[in-house]
C-alpha cells in the first residue's frame, strides 16, 4: 500500500509540474507548436537517464525503492511517460536488442497515435 501511495503523490507533482510548464510555454511561445511538450519529454527523459544512471550505480540499496517509485515512477510518470518510453528503449538496445528497440519505437508511436485516432473517431460517432 505504500507503494501505491508514493506513486500517487509523485504523480501529482509530475502532473502540476507538467501543467505548469504547458502554462508557461504558452504564455511565452504561444500555441503555434507544442513547445511545452517537447521540452516535458526531453526533460522527463534526461531526468529519467541521471534518475537511472545513480539508482544502477547503487545497485541492491533496497532502501531506495521507495525513493526510486516516487521520483521515476510517480513524478516523472506524472510529468511524461515518454520519459519511461524512453528508458525501456535504452534497456533494450543496450542489451543489444536493437532490432527490438527500434520495433518497439516504431509499434509504440503508430499504435498510440492509431488509438488516439480510434478514441477519437468512436467520441465523434457517439455525438
Amino acid at each position: 500500500m505504500q507503494a501505491f501511495l508514493l506513486v500517487f503523490l509523485g504523480a501529482g507533482i509530475g502532473g502540476s509540474l507538467r501543467h505548469g510548464v504547458n502554462l508557461l510555454a504558452l504564455r511565452h511561445a504561444g500555441s503555434d507548436f507544442p513547445y511545452g511538450t517537447l521540452f516535458i519529454n526531453v526533460a522527463g527523459s534526461f531526468a529519467m537517464g541521471l534518475l537511472a544512471a545513480w539508482f544502477a550505480s547503487k545497485a541492491g540499496a533496497s532502501t531506495e525503492q521507495p525513493v526510486k517509485l516516487f521520483l521515476m515512477t510517480g513524478v516523472l510518470g506524472g510529468f511524461t511517460t515518454f520519459s519511461a518510453f524512453s528508458l525501456e528503449t535504452m534497456a533494450l538496445w543496450e542489451r543489444g536488442e536493437i532490432g527490438a528497440a527500434a520495433f518497439y519505437v516504431i509499434l509504440s508511436v503508430i499504435l498510440s497515435l492509431l488509438g488516439l485516432v480510434a478514441g477519437m473517431a468512436l467520441v465523434r460517432s457517439l455525438a
